[in-house]
């Protein structure tokens, strides 16, 4: 009798032992790791994982529970993207979601969080409508949407008298970016005179530069080309180069990677709004930010870096404010109207679409030395209080 409880009691124990050694926080990340946006795709990764270290003190464990990240290649196709998200909540089990960098591809993903009732947190995909038309509650998004592009360029743009054109994507970012835009241009007394659209993977812009050329030439006043663009083509440098000022045209642009940003030393005072320049914010995790990556990788962290880290600082509150990663109905419950600080300083999660709030920044262009772009210099910070962004959903 002694020796089957014995065996019993070692029987039990070695099961809590085994189930406590796979207790494990599971956290998908499905991104472009290949394909036309991979440098985005990159940065991002990246920040996610500095995310989750710092927000966990170097452990990458929260309350005990070691964090395994698993990725997953869209390859920046909607289809891939869907099928990789259903493997990853499904085959893998991920209690939490982060991604994509497409617009196209979270749309066709956001769906997939409906049907396994898990957690997408959508960084850095930017189309209103993830968060619009097409949202359910099983999301949010830390990356900032197409209304808070547009309504802190228009601020910095807009006015009255001026006459802005647009040049975006043919796709759910360009279009849902410049309708945001148009939008928020009203309320600055600006016009928009012209609407122009190309394939994602245009490199000739002479025709569409040409129909923006005539729509504005007799137009009086002050006259801006603005334009909403994500991965390579160039059409800020290749535009500037057909010489827009024979028109009276200014180019504008909101922020951009690092390496996009070498086109904008072509354009020295040339104003805009960003989401992210390294040396603009003025706070503890940005420092820590700015310091690693300098340290580890001898560059300063990018655009799509700083996303990653909000990324990941947000899933570590989340899981910690809901006592576990285990159960979603907690997690939604502890994320809506959560604050917590980024590299931007702090973001909120709005209750009412899951969009984070957070601070956007008036910039104009500097030729610095020892810098192969042109440098976006602080202007103003735009607060999240001070953008009335619509709820769309």
């Amino acid at each position: 009798m002694k020796r089957t409880f014995m065996v019993g009691l070692a029987a039990s124990l070695s099961a809590m032992l085994a189930t406590t050694a796979l207790a494990e926080i599971r956290i998908a990340h499905v991104y472009g790791k290949t394909g036309a946006l991979e440098a985005y795709a990159a940065q991002s990764h990246q920040g996610l994982m500095l995310g989750l270290e710092y927000a966990t003190g170097g452990t990458m464990e929260i309350n005990g529970e070691p964090i395994v990240v698993i990725e997953k290649d869209t390859q920046v196709k909607p289809d891939l993207g869907k099928a990789m998200l259903a493997e990853a909540f499904g085959d893998d089990d991920a209690h939490i979601a982060v991604g994509p960098v497409s617009s196209g591809v979270a749309l066709a993903m956001l769906p997939v969080a409906e049907e396994y009732e898990r957690i997408l947190i959508v960084e850095p995909a930017v189309a209103d409508s993830i968060t619009g038309e097409n949202w359910n509650r099983f999301i949010f998004r830390t990356g900032r949407n197409s209304s808070q592009d547009a309504i802190a360029n228009a601020v910095a743009l807009g006015g009255e008298g001026v006459t802005v054109a647009t040049l975006a994507q043919d796709y759910a970012f360009g279009r849902d970016g410049v309708a945001a835009f148009k939008e928020a241009l009203e309320a600055t007394g600006a016009t928009l005179a012209h609407e122009e659209y190309v394939p994602t993977d245009t490199t000739d812009f002479t025709a569409a530069a040409e129909r923006i050329f005539q729509a504005m030439a007799d137009i009086e006043g002050e006259k801006k080309l603005f334009i909403i663009w994500a991965g390579g083509g160039n059409p800020m440098g290749k535009l500037n180069a057909m010489d827009p000022s024979r028109f009276g045209i200014e180019i504008a642009s909101g922020g951009n990677i690092l390496a996009a940003l070498t086109a904008y030393k072509e354009l020295p005072g040339m104003e805009g709004a960003t989401y992210y320049y390294y040396e603009i914010p003025k706070n503890p995790v940005n420092d820590w930010l700015v310091e690693q990556h300098l340290d580890r990788f001898g560059t300063p962290p990018d655009f799509f870096t700083a996303g990653g880290m909000a990324a990941g600082i947000a899933v570590v509150e989340a899981i910690r404010k809901a006592g576990g990663a285990e159960d979603t109905e907690a997690l939604i419950a502890a994320m809506e109207g959560m604050e917590w600080e980024t590299p931007k300083g702090t973001m909120r999660f709005r209750k009412d679409d899951h969009q984070a709030m957070q601070t956007m920044y008036h910039f104009r262009t500097e030729i610095q030395d020892g810098k192969d772009y042109g440098v976006p210099v602080l202007v103003r910070e735009i607060g999240m209080d001070e953008m009335d962004i619509p709820i769309r959903n």
